[in-house]
């Protein structure tokens, strides 16, 4: 990132004498920062008693009120008793960026950053950085003294303070060690919907990011990225008084191996960035500001790094299906379908073996196919039984593995339950990480945490799950029932910044519940959700019995996205995104409501013009789809119907 001053900001440095607050606490050292389009703005001052904090505005109207800064360490608090000892002048950061497994290939950041160095009473130091960009605020904690002693935190005071009026969309944290085999926390909870901002969690474990809100007219995501080893992965406490949020630690049970759950570092230290997208609903769905913070990565991705997608045959027919006869045949149907790809899931090892094994991955190169295998992350933190198990736990452990799977030409690693949030445990995440980069493997954790920008630092991670994804639909009716509203979610929150492996489409049906999408609907999921290896869930069977053209498509489907345009939607209800690969526009919409809806899409500000054809849904059962052209007029609108919990995919170029 390179930094490079730029003209005085809008709003500048002032010192208040006689202000108050509506609390009546006295205001000193007032400044601000503003976006460089000048519409987002920043308040950064001190209370009379030092305490450090912060209000955000969009073009002019408040959009946070006077939320609360700051960290409390063993050895000092930094929430209150500090003075402001020195402030930056305003930069310029900038940084210019390529990825493969995001919704934008080719990125731009600018924003405009001031630090704000602040000392306690005996001298300890702490600075607040800020960087203010057109699309949202990030800020993160420095102690910028050296000390090889080990410091911990036992609070993060940072809060969120909304307007009276505010919605939420948000998604509870499950309680750790509850669910099936103690697996939870995995971020596997249907979303709350527009409820009052201040509602407190049904859940006393909080709410999870990213926690989308709107007040008024103005939209904003909270989230974090630049999550590193010196911090733990955190969420938004279950009470929210006044619809102030505050974020929290994790359960004191989410660690791994006895390491700790709070952070702790010697210094110097940063803390991971806190971002609030601020601006509608556009900019929310097009917003790369969770990807624009994240750490860089140490290594540039290599050719062994192919997004794409994959056959897989779990989730419709089980562990049973880990056998090396339906393990080839899914190699021949991910062959047909031109994916790159093919997931061979829990129990290979004992139903398969790794020598016949190493055959199927054999075979896989004859048909340009890379065969990935899954693993069971588990040590003692839950019950989890399949199989192979506790073979990544420590580095001589992986590192014996990983040489008998390159030795078999296994490409990737699918490696599932992890227990939380913890810091030891995102440290094992990051373990993990850097022993599979010299081997070139793809890694996909299951059972997990929220990748918070990590598909950029490292570039072998594909996705991560994260999400209550397809396999829960096929467990139970109610989970199936609440797919269409949930699917409208996830481009709003969970897959805004980070590769999501939600696992979707099932076109044909499904095993032991009820679809309440329709196939066309199923069908738009393999452009809507965006994840570096996309793992479809039909099967060889269900897919023959679609229409040539919806092979066709399928197969055509870019593995790595050039843009992103929203073009319609609301959180819950219904969505239409447009998404640019390989010279043509794909977009893509469902609607998560059961009643039709006629939208006319407006697609002006696209740089598309000609035909192009739509799919959606036809006028039969199960299965049934309709294509026709389409023409776009000089005012590039087209009118689409979306029938009850329907969707559509059209192409254009």
């Amino acid at each position: 990132m390179s930094i490079n001053p730029i003209k005085p900001l809008i709003t500048c440095t002032t010192v208040i004498l006689c202000s108050c607050s509506a609390s009546g606490i006295l205001k000193q050292n007032a400044s601000g920062i503003a976006s460089p389009d000048g519409r987002l703005t920043v308040d950064f001052l001190l209370t009379a008693d030092g305490a450090p904090r912060y209000a955000v505005m969009f073009d002019g109207r408040p959009v946070l009120q006077e939320s609360r800064l700051g960290l409390v360490r063993d050895d000092a608090d930094f929430s209150k008793g500090l003075r402001l000892v020195a402030q930056s002048e305003a930069q310029l950061a900038q940084d210019h960026y390529e990825i493969l497994t995001a919704k934008r290939r080719v990125n731009d950041y600018q924003a405009n950053r001031k630090e704000f160095h602040l000392e306690t009473a005996d001298g300890q130091k702490m600075n607040i950085i800020f960087q203010v960009a057109d699309d949202g605020v990030a800020f993160r904690y420095f102690f910028p003294e050296t000390d090889a002693q080990t410091r911990r935190l036992t609070k993060e005071v940072t809060s969120f303070h909304f307007l009276p009026e505010a919605k939420a969309w948000m998604q509870p944290m499950s309680v750790a060690k509850t669910g099936w085999a103690e697996t939870h926390p995995s971020y596997e909870e249907f979303y709350e919907k527009e409820i009052p901002a201040g509602t407190p969690s049904p859940s006393p474990a909080g709410w999870v990011y990213p926690a989308l809100f709107r007040s008024g007219d103005d939209w904003l995501l909270l989230s974090e990225c630049a999550l590193g080893r010196n911090y733990c992965a955190t969420r938004l406490r279950a009470e929210s008084p006044d619809g102030e949020y505050s974020i929290g630690f994790p359960d004191p049970r989410e660690h791994f191996q006895d390491g700790p759950v709070n952070p702790e570092s010697p210094l110097p230290w940063f803390s991971p960035w806190r971002i609030i997208v601020a601006g509608n609903l556009k900019t929310i769905a097009e917003s790369m500001l969770g990807v624009d913070l994240a750490d860089k990565p140490e290594h540039p991705a290599t050719d062994a790094i192919e997004p794409g997608k994959a056959s897989w045959s779990w989730p419709l027919l089980g562990d049973g299906s880990a056998v090396f006869n339906v393990q080839k045949e899914f190699i021949d149907y991910a062959a047909e379908m031109n994916w790159r790809h093919c997931l061979i899931d829990a129990q290979w090892d004992q139903q398969i073996g790794y020598d016949k094994m190493k055959e199927l991955a054999d075979y896989g190169r004859t048909k340009n196919v890379k065969i990935h295998v899954w693993y069971n992350s588990a040590g003692d933190w839950n019950k989890t039984y399949q199989t192979p198990r506790g073979k990544l736990l420590t580095h001589e452990s992986r590192v014996k593995e990983f040489d008998r799977l390159k030795e078999i030409g296994i490409a990737g690693l699918k490696i599932d339950f992890f227990g939380g949030d913890g810091q030891s445990v995102i440290n094992y995440y990051q373990d993990i990480l850097d022993d599979a980069e010299p081997y070139g493997f793809l890694i996909n954790f299951h059972g997990s945490t929220l990748p918070r920008g990590w598909q950029r630092t490292y570039p072998h991670l594909m996705t991560m799950e994260g999400i209550k994804g397809l396999e829960f639909i096929t467990f139970d009716q109610g989970n199936a029932d609440q797919e269409p509203t949930h699917a409208c979610m996830l481009p709003f929150t969970r897959n805004v910044f980070d590769p999501m492996d939600f696992t979707p489409m099932v076109l044909d049906h499904l095993p032991n519940t009820q679809r309440r999408t329709t196939s066309a609907f199923e069908l738009a999921l393999s452009v809507l959700f965006t994840s570096g290896i996309q793992h479809y869930a039909e099967i060889p069977r269900g897919m023959a019995k679609t229409p040539d053209y919806v092979r066709e498509f399928l197969k055509g489907v870019p593995s790595v996205w050039d843009d992103i345009k929203f073009i319609d939607g609301y959180p819950g209800k219904h969505v239409v995104i447009a998404r640019q690969g390989e010279d043509r526009w794909y977009i893509a919409g469902i609607n998560g409501e059961s009643a039709e809806k006629k939208l006319t899409l407006d697609l002006s500000d696209m740089p598309i013009s000609g035909t192009g054809s739509l799919i959606t849904d036809g006028d039969g059962g199960n299965l049934s789809f309709r294509r026709e052209d389409v023409q776009l007029a000089a005012e590039k609108k087209i009118e689409v119907t979306l029938k009850p919990c329907g969707g559509f995919v059209m192409v254009l170029e």
